[in-house]
């Protein structure tokens, strides 16, 4: 856990040549599956990871899985798209969609029917499967589904959401985080995604606020001719705080870009050619940038753990009357001290002069996008739970493990047992 004025460590850089992505199919005529290529048992990639084959001729572990529809405020993701039904179904495995779940991103139920999905009235239907793919933590409404032999796979959040992490362990059921599955590399693939959608999405945001009748200073991101553009503060150069930093400066504000890891610095300063400023993050930096900023973007991750502070109440008093705080790291429990959720019925509030956006499902207000985007990444690693099983998927795969939360009643994600102050157990250790 980071201290106030620390920032998460960066993902890693993407280096496109050294990817094993097999969307483009350069794999010389292989059969795929999902994203991922069928390749022979623990055939070495051109990056150094390999990958098992996933066994179509061997019966799937589980035989159905559901798609209830999201019913956080203004969700309208979807987690399977009709595309992915059809991967499901070609090995054998039924896929039940309750009705209207995918009407928000543009997929009607008669696009599932076709894909060969089974369309159930309610979300009871969905949840009875014997897996459930979701988008967002399950609310308190659909605790009542959670169950010792369900194993849900969604974006769980469990620091920031404590309540749902002690319903899933109080009904023992087998829960997997996209967002906590990870890479030998230490990138996250599955939460990478949404990070891009969102930190797209967070000048848009800021811009928006920032215009006069909607409480903000009336100060337009690219200024004009002869008058100085919006200063926009980016905390963190991960997936998020990058995003941010590339679209604000494509929106002509002035923009700095703060965080730990000067490798990371290094990369941004290449990549833009100075057009975004890097600073290496101290609370003297912080103060006397956030003090002068327009727009302060909160991009600070700690994968499966709570968001350390970075911005105090302090810094926030000093900002000019309407500036605007976008704060991404809500879902992770925030990185600004006087942040709390909000949603897309009421996005803002207002406390010491500053406009305070901390909508915890952003990517939600761009569902068509944001569920091609999300399914592209998740629907290999749905297949290969589905496949194996969520035991046999995580002995097969590391990075899957990682995605393990609970099992049984155990806690079995490192920093979501620190943050609850429960006893933690080795995911592969709880399976045996």
């Amino acid at each position: 856990m980071h201290g106030v004025g620390e920032l998460a460590p960066a993902d890693p850089p993407v280096l496109l040549e050294q990817t094993d992505d097999s969307t483009v199919e350069s794999v010389n005529g292989r059969a795929m599956i999902g994203h991922r290529p069928i390749l022979p048992e623990d055939w070495s990639l051109i990056n150094g990871d390999s990958r098992r084959k996933i066994r179509t001729m061997t019966t799937p572990v589980i035989r159905t899985v559901g798609v209830p529809k999201e019913i956080k405020n203004n969700e309208y993701r979807v987690a399977m798209t009709p595309d992915g039904v059809r991967e499901f179904e070609r090995l054998g495995i039924d896929v039940f969609v309750e009705t209207g779940a995918g009407v928000g991103a543009s997929f009607s139920d008669a696009d599932y029917r076709a894909a060969g999905a089974d369309i159930v009235p309610t979300a009871a239907d969905a949840w009875a499967q014997q897996m459930v793919v979701k988008v967002k933590e399950p609310k308190e409404e659909e605790f009542a589904f959670l169950r010792p032999d369900l194993t849900l796979f969604t974006y769980l959040h469990l620091a920031a959401y404590p309540t749902v992490a002690h319903a899933l362990i109080d009904a023992k059921c087998t829960a997997l985080a996209y967002e906590t599955v990870q890479l030998d590399s230490g990138a996250l693939p599955l939460l990478a995604p949404m990070s891009e959608v969102a930190g797209r999405l967070a000048p848009q945001m800021g811009a928006h606020y920032l215009e006069r009748h909607n409480g903000g200073r009336g100060v337009l991101m690219g200024g004009a001719p002869g008058v100085q553009p919006a200063k926009v503060v980016v905390l963190g150069a991960g997936n998020v705080g990058w995003n941010s930093a590339w679209i604000a400066a494509g929106m002509e504000a002035e923009v700095v870009l703060f965080d730990k890891n000067l490798d990371r610095l290094r990369w941004v300063d290449q990549i833009n050619k100075g057009r975004i400023v890097t600073l290496a993050s101290n609370r003297g930096a912080l103060e006397r940038n956030i003090a002068d900023a327009d727009l302060v973007i909160g991009a600070v991750l700690v994968a499966g753990g709570r968001a350390p502070v970075v911005v105090t109440q302090d810094m926030v008093r000093t900002m000019k009357p309407g500036a605007v705080i976008v704060d991404v790291a809500i879902d992770q429990g925030g990185c600004i001290e006087t942040i709390h959720e909000t949603t897309h019925n009421e996005p803002v509030y207002e406390l010491h002069g500053v406009l305070h956006y901390a909508v915890g499902n952003m990517p939600g207000a761009v569902p068509h996008t944001s569920t091609y985007a999300l399914t592209n990444a998740t629907l290999a690693y749905q297949l290969e739970v589905a496949v194996h099983g969520a035991a046999g998927g995580c002995r097969r795969d590391a990075a899957l493990s990682h995605g393990l939360n609970t099992f049984a009643g155990q806690v079995t994600n490192a920093p979501v047992a620190e943050f609850l102050g429960t006893p933690f157990i080795e995911p592969l250790a709880a399976l045996n």
